[in-house]
């Protein structure tokens, strides 16, 4: 499974600092990882990692086709991340030596059976992509767009084309090393390029004394290798050494060139107009308020006026009564702050450099251990948000916060690795690593939950400026465009729409695989997504009670939460537009894991919906004064 996170895809830093901040933080990009100088001829190791498609979205293991193999299969540590992700980094019997050109060099001959013919095939047909990974970087292959005059790079190099109904084999491989020297400051060569050039060809062979030579020739008048055609299987592949401008600590910027700055731009410019009309109108109400409401509470009022201005106040008895399903509601807020907390730390630690794609699963790993970890905060705010309601049932509360969201996550996931099992694909996470995931859920998130329900629930209750009438008052009829679906459904628009052009992006790097690595961008996106999300519940909720409905809680959790509903009905035309699932377990893990997706996304911003609102109305309503 090519779990979410895979990011990647690059694009222009936020503003002139930021940009600036990152090219000054090149240096320390990969922190405790120094880089490796080669001497002539040292020898450096070509790593294999899993086969990748975007058409299948499940990974296996490189060693599952017919490759040739070294005498001793040698699997790398891997971390929490790179499990997830269904990484399996693998050594391979290619010898690739420190300024060393090789021409033709013959990795291995072998018998092509009906069976070996229907592996690559099948690989082939579904688009299947090689990665290899040579000193940390990971293999690019470099292509020119037809619309466009420069070269961009694409991740990994395909397994074959099929084409006209044949079978073409890359059988031959073109390995391209850029190093880069600076005598004044090291001895020896640091790597700081790596190509493909995968080719299709049928090579001539001789042996001599049992060693096998190869005559590789390439171009429109040689044969290519056609998998039908053949009946033996040989590998041949080219080393061939550049030297470089490209300091070791910038030796990345190619796997992030792409030309969609501009686009980024209009997003953020977008996201900005939105956010300036919401704070325009919330600066309305509170100007109105204010100036009009509470200072001329006190003063005699047309009809007219009272009705028109007033409304508000005429619910101040009932408008912190206890929602129904409180206890949900204030889980849901717990856990949507855990998510928030989450989201902030990992972005200040991506924005710092450490979480950049150099490293491979660092950013799963660390929004795994994050989230275990503000485990307390979601236990503190549940509690607080339910003693607000005079709730007493506190070790129900915890528990739910504890096991309901993360309980549905972990039961999702879980049903959806064994289908990727059954499939046999490298992307099954072991059991082994279910059970460190347990662990990491029962033995530091839970109890960490608890000691934040302990500290909040010890805490004297939130002040309120009102008291609750014992008889609810009456609400009155509604309007059509006050019902609660219409304002929930048109609410959750806006919110989305400040992150639906950066949403594309991201969806692009966890389901194409693409490098994906402006956190600047995306940490601006978070925080015109909560601004907004603020601003919007505090106007609905206003005009919600100048109607004298009361009946706010919920519905400002719903009407920024619903902007989750949209994220999943953008993954669905995401889905048939850009994608070519056609697998059932594949389209089964996309909407699986885009449902997670979107449920975090609507915990995230309900309950900075909720939150805000409560501060909103406790402040309108202690500036008035009630007989």
């Amino acid at each position: 499974m090519a779990v979410p996170w895979r990011s990647s895809a690059g694009w222009l830093v936020p503003g002139v600092a930021v940009l600036s901040f990152f090219r000054s933080a090149g240096a320390f990009y990969l922190p405790g990882v120094a880089p490796i100088e080669y001497d002539d001829g040292a020898a450096v190791g070509l790593k294999v990692n899993k086969l990748t498609s975007v058409k299948t979205q499940l990974p296996y293991d490189y060693y599952t086709l017919p490759f040739c193999k070294p005498s001793l299969i040698q699997v790398s540590a891997e971390n929490l991340g790179e499990v997830l992700e269904g990484d399996r980094i693998e050594n391979s019997p290619y010898e690739i030596n420190m300024r060393v050109d090789v021409t033709c060099k013959v990795l291995c001959k072998q018998q092509l059976t009906t069976e070996m013919k229907q592996k690559f095939q099948s690989m082939i047909k579904d688009e299947y992509l090689v990665n290899w990974i040579v000193d940390n970087l990971p293999a690019a292959t470099k292509y020119a767009r037809p619309d466009r005059e420069e070269q961009t790079y694409m991740n990994g190099f395909p397994v074959g084309v099929h084409r006209n109904g044949k079978y073409y084999l890359h059988n031959h491989v073109r390995i391209n090393l850029k190093y880069h020297t600076n005598p004044e400051r090291y001895s020896g060569y640091r790597i700081v390029g790596f190509e493909v050039e995968p080719l299709s060809m049928s090579q001539a062979v001789t042996e001599t004394n049992g060693v096998l030579t190869a005559s590789c020739q390439e171009g429109a008048a040689y044969p290519v290798f056609d998998l039908d055609a053949h009946e033996e299987l040989l590998f041949t592949y080219d080393v061939v050494w550049m030297e470089s401008d490209i300091r070791w600590a910038s030796r990345f910027d190619n796997y992030f060139k792409m030309t969609r700055g501009q686009i980024h731009w209009f997003s953020i410019l977008n996201s900005l107009m939105v956010m300036l009309f919401l704070s325009g109108m919330i600066a309305l109400i509170i100007l109105r308020t204010i100036h009009r409401d509470i200072t001329k509470y006190n003063e005699l009022a047309s009809a007219e006026e009272a009705a028109e201005e007033t409304g508000w106040k005429l619910v101040h008895g009932d408008v912190f009564r206890k929602p129904s399903h409180s206890k949900l509601l204030s889980v849901s807020v717990g856990s949507g702050v855990q998510i928030i907390c989450m989201s902030v730390v990992t972005l200040i630690l991506a924005l710092l450099g450490i979480l950049s794609p150099q490293h491979r699963g660092a950013l799963l790993q660390s929004m795994m251990l994050l989230f275990t970890f503000m485990g307390f905060f979601a236990g503190y705010v549940s509690s607080r948000l339910y003693k607000t309601f005079n709730g007493a049932d506190w070790k129900q509360t915890t528990l739910l916060t504890a096991f309901l969201y993360p309980g549905i996550f972990f039961t999702i996931f879980f049903v959806l690795n064994l289908f990727i099992w059954g499939q046999k694909s490298s992307g099954a996470v072991p059991f082994t690593t279910m059970f460190a995931m347990l662990c990491l859920w029962f033995g530091i998130s839970v109890p960490l939950v608890f000691l934040g329900s302990y500290f909040g629930f010890r805490k004297a209750n939130i002040e309120l400026p009102v008291r609750t009438n014992q008889i609810p008052r009456q609400i009155p009829a509604q309007a059509w465009f006050m019902k609660p679906g219409f304002t929930i459904l048109l609410a959750g628009v806006l919110p989305f729409g400040a992150v639906f052009t950066e949403l594309f992006f991201i969806l692009s790097s966890i389901w194409q695989h693409q490098f994906y690595y402006l956190f600047g961008f995306l940490a601006l996106v978070l925080v015109i997504l909560l601004v907004t999300c603020a601003e919007i519940s505090m106007a609905m909720t206003y005009f919600q009670l100048t109607a004298e409905d009361y009946h706010w809680w919920w519905r400002s959790f719903l009407s920024c939460g619903s902007s989750g509903v949209y994220v999943f009905l953008y993954s669905i035309i995401y889905f048939s537009s850009r994608l070519h699932i056609d697998r059932l377990v594949s389209t089964m893990l996309y909407f699986g894991y885009m449902f997670i997706i979107s449920v975090i996304f609507g915990l995230l911003t309900g309950s900075v919906g909720t939150l805000s609102s409560f501060a909103f109305v406790r402040a309108i309503y202690s500036s008035i004064k009630i007989d």
